[in-house]
């Protein structure tokens, strides 16, 4: 699909799906169709036993796979807070995998669990040191995600500027400001997708925007299709480098 409608290429999440944890599978269906430009690291709750029960070898295998596929960025989510030394090493193992690599590991930022105790409702991070991989001392390359910035009520222009020359990776959804993770189509949500990738073309960003929605409530092939078609549209068209340079607001 990604082929037929003109995506530059893809990313993967390495998932449950055996494809996705199969690099030579994965080589052979990139040379047939579209390039995997990044990588996504099984760090969700339901990929804790792919490649490792350990989630350092889970790192290094993603970075070993976007070295083999030619990705040039790993997305890795923040430890999560029972993942005690990991999370301590956490920051010097993504900076030596660059070193060692060349690939950029580009952490995401996430959003709280939200859930309403004696009347009020509660925000509560899985992740240390935070849901904002800025902070801590921060590392060299983020991924800007909007639907977990929808997610967590959270400024993703501010959170933009935070992350600087680091940001390198865009995953581009949107959302309503629900307490979960939404990944609409953009447009279709409460984000600034227009402003940020707007901002992003006036600075000449030569990261990579990787479209991450959601059409499980697509009815079917058509509109499956057609929700990817809108969303590509959007960010070619917001994308789109303007002839003049204006100032940033």
């Amino acid at each position: 699909m990604a082929a037929d409608l003109g995506f530059d290429g893809v990313e993967v999440m390495v998932w449950a799906d055996p494809l996705s944890q199969d690099v030579g599978a994965l080589r052979r269906r990139a040379a047939r169709t579209v390039p995997i430009m990044a990588v996504h690291a099984p760090c969700l709750l339901i990929t804790q036993r792919v490649w490792s029960p350990d989630p350092e070898q889970r790192l290094r295998r993603a970075v070993e796979a976007a070295q083999d596929l030619d990705a040039r960025t790993v997305v890795v989510h923040p430890p999560f807070r029972w993942q005690r030394r990991y999370a301590e090493s956490f920051a010097d193992l993504v900076a030596d995998l660059e070193d060692r690599s060349g690939v950029a590991v580009a952490v995401e930022n996430m959003f709280p669990v939200r859930r309403g105790v004696g009347g009020r409702t509660m925000a509560m991070s899985a992740f240390k040191p935070s849901i904002d991989p800025t902070e801590d001392g921060g590392h060299r390359h983020y991924t800007l995600d909007l639907s977990h910035t929808s997610a967590a009520h959270m400024d993703a222009m501010a959170l933009a500027d935070r992350m600087g020359a680091g940001l390198t990776h865009v995953h581009l959804a949107d959302g309503n400001g629900l307490s979960k993770d939404e990944h609409l189509v953009p447009g279709r949500g409460d984000q600034p997708c227009a402003s940020l990738c707007e901002r992003l073309a006036r600075r000449g960003f030569t990261g990579q925007v990787i479209l991450e929605i959601s059409t499980r409530r697509a009815r079917g092939p058509a509109e499956r299709t057609k929700d990817l078609a809108e969303a590509l549209l959007f960010a070619r068209l917001h994308l789109a480098r303007p002839s003049t340079p204006e100032a940033d607001t």
